[in-house]
């Protein structure tokens, strides 16, 4: 491949992209998991592919199975669902449900989100599998469709049990879907609280510690097993730019606290999107053999919106990459090379570039020419073979 100096828009790279890297952030979770959403750039990554034991926030693919169900009328917010033994057993987080009294499915999930209500989520898994056993079944299948390539489910709520995995990654990923495929539901997850039983009314308020600090934060869950730690899956919005977070292992409800709001303002406030460029912006101009011009533009195939770090300037390198002399004809907008941005502490992104122009074959003289330069170039390069 050849390298060549983005000459066009090397003014563009180093007046929008200069930066020192952001300050990387020393997170106290064991597990940790931050991409920009919107960019799709991943910030952070510890231990970030490992199964570990996700608590309650592997209540996310039990929801996820939910919206999906809704969407595809195979279940109701208005059906009311029973309550079976093996649902009313359950403890730790729950919505005290009793053994045959009937729930609205919406109940259910605002249950589940809120309340993080083990519970709520066995009455969903037996509604929609027969048995907790093949919902569990069911949700690594449809985990592993997703991309989820790190998960593996026993039951439905994250209730502690040897094999029930997940990586920070997957649950970054799921959190992603949620918010993606199912912007008519996702809205419950900012809910900061929710009275589903008036003799329980202590137990309303949503665990998230970030919805109430108005800095954008919109979800997800919350998890806490003595296996796991305290961990959350979260997710906030400002100017107009998206950060989830998956965070894990950490020793207290405090620390936990302490670390989403850190992580969320690192986030915003050490990174920001800047528009670098337009579609058809040129970038530089390449070589071309057997044509009626001897060079062609290339230029940016799409609008260049990219994430940068906020800081002292520092230039940020950009080539143009592409294998040349291209030979006529060539058609405008035809695919010939790449733009590589290069960006201390964050992965390197490729853009493709295009013909700016058309190019036309040359005619009888052209092709003369280059084949007695062809010819030249032989005879000058000498016999081949030994001395």
């Amino acid at each position: 491949m050849t390298r060549s100096a983005a000459t066009c828009l090397s003014l563009i790279i180093a007046l929008c992209l200069s930066a020192l890297p952001a300050s990387a952030f020393e997170t106290k979770a064991k597990a940790a998991y931050v991409i920009d959403h919107t960019t799709g750039t991943v910030l952070l990554s510890k231990n970030a592919d490992t199964p570990l034991p996700p608590a309650s926030m592997s209540k996310l693919m039990t929801l996820y199975m939910a919206f999906e169900a809704l969407q595809l009328g195979r279940l109701d917010l208005d059906a009311k669902l029973p309550v079976s033994a093996e649902a009313a057993a359950y403890g730790g987080s729950t919505l005290f449900l009793q053994k045959g009294e009937r729930v609205t499915v919406q109940d259910l999930l605002r249950g589940i989100i809120v309340l993080s209500g083990n519970d709520a989520c066995v009455v969903i898994a037996e509604a929609l599998s027969g048995t907790e056993s093949r919902f569990a079944r069911d949700m690594t299948t449809r985990a592993q469709q997703l991309g989820m390539t790190n998960s593996t489910f026993t039951n439905s709520n994250g209730w502690p049990k040897p094999g029930h995995r997940m990586s920070m990654r997957d649950l970054g990923l799921l959190a992603g879907k949620l918010i993606e495929d199912f912007p008519q539901f996702y809205p419950m997850f900012a809910e900061s609280e929710f009275l589903f039983d008036s003799k329980e009314a202590s137990n309303r308020f949503n665990r998230n510690p970030l919805l109430k600090l108005g800095i954008g934060a919109d979800g997800l869950k919350t998890g806490h097993t003595q296996e796991a730690g305290y961990g959350l899956v979260g997710s906030a919005v400002q100017n107009g730019r998206r950060v989830i977070f998956v965070i894990s292992g950490l020793d207290s409800a405090a620390a936990r606290a302490q670390e989403s709001e850190a992580i969320t303002n690192w986030a915003f406030r050490q990174f920001s999107q800047r528009d670098l460029g337009k579609a058809g912006t040129q970038v530089t101009q390449v070589p071309v053999t057997m044509g009626d011009v001897q060079t062609v533009g290339l230029e940016l195939k799409e609008d260049l919106s990219l994430l940068t770090p906020i800081g002292p300037t520092k230039e940020v390198q950009a080539e143009a990459i592409f294998q040349g002399p291209f030979r006529a004809p060539i058609t405008k907008g035809d695919e010939l090379g790449e733009l590589l941005i290069t960006r201390e502490g964050l992965p390197d992104v490729r853009v493709p570039l295009v013909a700016s122009e058309s190019v036309n074959a040359g005619g009888f003289m052209v092709k003369v020419t280059a084949a007695a330069m062809h010819l030249m170039e032989r005879l000058n390069a000498g016999p081949q073979g030994a001395s």
